[in-house]
């Protein structure tokens, strides 16, 4: 990756091993804290977490390659932004600290669903989140941080499908499975913004 992709403004580390994620039950009532660390291995623990998706004003969605550092899908590509709210944080606070530390960016943002799922990477660890989904509209400048991202592209809405029949096997399970219902369920609210 070309170095001029990464602002020196936005090159904090953000994510720490150890932080208290919120663990929820299938009706995503708190049911008490965690590690990220723990909440991640094995077949993981139940936790609340977030995905973004940012569009541009041309309806092309703002994706990120996950850095090569990263435990679970390192140096695949993904949604916007994927998180979790930590303890005594909720999710729209969470939100949005995390577009500013990854994307250097604020953004109102649009819920649209959440729901439930695992997914097993190598002998690694695994996702297993209760996941809220939002979208929303940034025409950039991004800073994208160097901890967090290797590589930034937009791909316009209705073009995300035929990439995925093509090169799915890059992308994070939770980004193909978000995306899919987006575009059964939310095309109107993706052109309306």
């Amino acid at each position: 990756m070309e170095k001029s992709l990464h602002s020196d403004q936005n090159n904090r580390i953000v994510s720490f091993v150890d932080e208290p994620l919120i663990l929820v039950d299938e009706n995503d009532v708190e049911i008490g804290y965690e590690s990220k660390d723990k909440c991640h291995q094995g077949n993981g623990i139940l936790h609340r977490a977030f995905s973004i998706f940012l569009f541009n004003s041309n309806h092309e969605l703002l994706f990120q390659k996950r850095s090569d550092d990263k435990l679970l899908w390192g140096g695949y590509w993904s949604n916007t932004v994927c998180s979790h709210p930590r303890k005594g944080e909720t999710i729209e606070v969470a939100t949005q600290r995390r577009l500013m530390d990854e994307m250097g960016v604020e953004a109102e943002l649009q819920f649209l669903f959440k729901f439930q799922y695992q997914a097993k990477f190598k002998q690694i660890g695994s996702e297993n989140e209760l996941c809220y989904v939002f979208i929303g509209k940034h025409d950039g400048p991004y800073h994208p941080n160097p901890n967090e991202i290797k590589d930034l592209m937009f791909i316009p809405f209705d073009k995300i499908e035929e990439e995925l029949k093509r090169n799915g096997k890059f992308y994070t399970p939770w980004f193909k499975i978000e995306y899919q219902r987006m575009l059964e369920e939310f095309r109107e609210q993706v052109y309306s913004l």
